[in-house]
């Protein structure tokens, strides 16, 4: 009997075994093809305009325009763009052999169509003063002005107004699936909580090394912290500063602090008969003991802040302020006693028979805050203020400021959401205030120059009336500035390439890689 065929048939079998196994080894994610990130914030929707944010940074979604982590825009889907000279007139050239997740090739009709739909949607594109946007050829899309428009690229940027397939929405317009452009296409959409991604291998540029990436909500700062230190999540964000120490204990982990464009702000009612006196303001603002705070509760010495924009945003940043520019407003006791107020045997502040008593909320997504307000309240009974802290969800800030029930209220202000912070201001400051800037505060100096610098292309001009912006805000008050933001994340030690975008638009994961044991 000729041994050939048993060997035959042998050899089909370990090759029908083998190839079993690259199919299972390839067949999902796992902890050994997987980078894993745990973060705060939760997402409800595929939709750019309300949840583009976890999309952009799991780099599913891009824009036409990015930007640097100095805040400078930069090519993306666009190559190139040109503005013509009366700046009513942005011209994109395409990139070639973009490909969306679903395999269509990304043409200029493709674009348009995403970013009409955005446009429709809430979003700083609907407020843009845009006439047509339209398709010149196959690779040229054209935005037309009714007037100069400074803004139009870092608005283009953002991730509300990323390009999608023409299949990616339904005929309402809502987004049915999400395919994009990005080195990472959806694999497992299960809001409010996870997300999970995988490589798209015809990606236009750098393709990625790890195969899956899986992004998981976690509310619980301390539930985040355990994540870390067992290993069980290789990139945590947002880590409460307190629990560094114990962290920096850890061999598997390395920690990274890094400063971002955004404020701890107290956001106050103007309109509140306590507060809506400048120098009832004042003397909260100078009752806050902002290098204990930073020392002692953020553990990030020197990240005090007096001002509303960090140094980084040079146009909007007041050189000459100081502490001591703080402190010449004079004494918070002397501000109030001005304004009537006086101590009772209690030693809190009495008018009329009416307690000084504020509440003031926060919420527990970025956990500092809980701890920067129990810090605020205390400080505040030192002058004879009343105050009761409540912990509540970030929604509830909006929701007080429309009902008009909030007094106070501690935030995390990202002045960085579109990459000029104009866009920001524009909606925290202008005429009408805004949900998480000014509320029951006008005034028609700043409204003219927030207004004036949308179409304001001359740089030293620009920088003129942002820092002239920048006093009437300091100078007035309406929000009260604590802190700059210091983002604080573990990375495990098996991941090699991490980087942080201080502008949270990447977490650059096609840049990552594992480190061979």
């Amino acid at each position: 009997m000729s041994l050939m065929p048993v060997f035959k048939r042998i050899l089909f079998g370990v090759s029908i075994l083998a190839g079993l196994l690259a199919v299972t080894a390839c067949s999902g994610p796992t902890s050994s093809n997987t980078v894993s990130i745990s973060a705060a914030f939760e997402f409800t929707s595929l939709d750019p305009s309300k949840n583009g944010f976890i999309f952009s940074r799991m780099q599913v979604l891009e824009t036409l325009l990015d930007v640097d982590e100095n805040g400078l825009l930069i090519p993306a889907l666009a190559k190139n763009w040109h503005i013509n000279e009366n700046a009513k007139m942005w011209t994109f050239d395409l990139r070639d052999d973009v490909h969306f997740h679903d395999g269509v090739l990304m043409d200029a009709d493709a674009v348009v169509n995403s970013l009409l739909i955005a446009k429709s949607k809430h979003g700083a594109l609907r407020s843009a003063p845009i006439d047509s946007i339209y398709a010149k050829d196959a690779d040229t899309v054209v935005i037309t002005l009714s007037r100069p428009y400074t803004l139009l690229g870092a608005v283009l940027a953002n991730y509300a107004n990323g390009i999608l397939s023409p299949a990616a929405y339904n005929d309402d317009g809502q987004v049915s699936m999400l395919s994009g452009t990005g080195p990472y296409k959806v694999l497992q959409f299960a809001p409010p909580h996870k997300l999970v991604v995988e490589r798209f291998d015809d990606y236009w540029g750098k393709k990625g090394s790890i195969l899956y990436a899986s992004y998981l909500t976690g509310h619980r700062a301390e539930s985040r912290v355990l994540q870390a230190r067992s290993g069980q999540v290789d990139i945590v964000f947002g880590l409460d500063p307190a629990t560094l120490p114990s962290l920096q204990k850890a061999d598997s982990l390395n920690l990274y602090s890094n400063p971002i464009p955004r404020t701890i702000v107290l956001k106050l009612n103007s309109g509140h008969r306590f507060l809506d006196d400048v120098q009832a303001r004042k003397a909260l603002s100078l009752a806050i003991d902002r290098t204990g705070i930073a020392r002692g509760v953020l553990h990030t010495p020197g990240s005090e802040a007096i001002q509303t924009l960090p140094a980084s945003m040079t146009n909007w940043y007041l050189q000459n302020l100081t502490p001591d520019t703080e402190a010449a407003a004079g004494s918070p006791e002397y501000l109030l006693a001005s304004l009537g107020w006086k101590k009772n045997s209690q030693g809190m502040l009495e008018k009329d028979g009416e307690l000084f008593k504020l509440t003031l909320i926060t919420y527990a997504d970025r956990p500092e805050l809980i701890t920067v307000a129990t810090a605020i309240q205390a400080q505040w009974q030192v002058i004879g203020v009343t105050t009761k802290v409540e912990v509540t969800n970030s929604s509830a800030i909006p929701m007080r400021h429309q009902d008009g029930s909030l007094d106070a209220a501690l935030i995390a202000r990202n002045y960085g959401f579109i990459a000029d912070p104009l866009g920001v201001m524009l909606s925290d400051f202008g005429s009408n205030g805004g949900d998480w800037g000014a509320m029951n505060w006008n005034n028609d100096e700043l409204s003219g120059n927030l207004l004036a610098l949308e179409h304001t292309s001359d740089p030293a001009k620009y920088k003129k009336i942002a820092q002239r912006s920048a006093q009437i805000i300091y100078d007035e008050r309406p929000v009260i500035p604590v802190s700059s933001y210091v983002q604080q994340t573990s990375v495990n030690k098996r991941i090699k390439g991490f980087r942080y975008d201080p502008f949270e638009r990447s977490f650059y994961l096609n840049e990552m890689e594992f480190v061979k044991p």
